[in-house]
């Protein structure tokens, strides 16, 4: 059967549809200089490590989005690969 393959496509578009949302967070974040943090919010000026720290994780999960993806849009299967 297929399925396997219909799933990983579909989940391999909704984490390529995820990708622009993300992005467009720290682009909003870098612009602003606000990052959302459930229901508050961190401020640049208020605490600078804090903000670079949520930043950093923003980057973080947008590559790691970015490339589960590409790995099940593609069929790359990097996850055999690294076990």
């Amino acid at each position: 059967m297929n399925s396997g393959r219909t799933e990983e496509l579909f989940v391999g578009l909704v984490a390529l549809i995820l990708v622009p949302v993300i992005a467009a967070r720290i682009l909003r974040g870098l612009r602003t200089g606000r990052l959302p943090l459930y229901r508050t919010s961190i401020h640049r000026e208020d605490d600078r490590a804090k903000f670079g720290f949520l930043l950093a994780l923003h980057a973080a999960s947008l590559a790691l989005i970015a490339l589960v993806a590409i790995d099940l849009l593609f069929g790359l299967r990097l996850k055999e690969s690294l076990l």
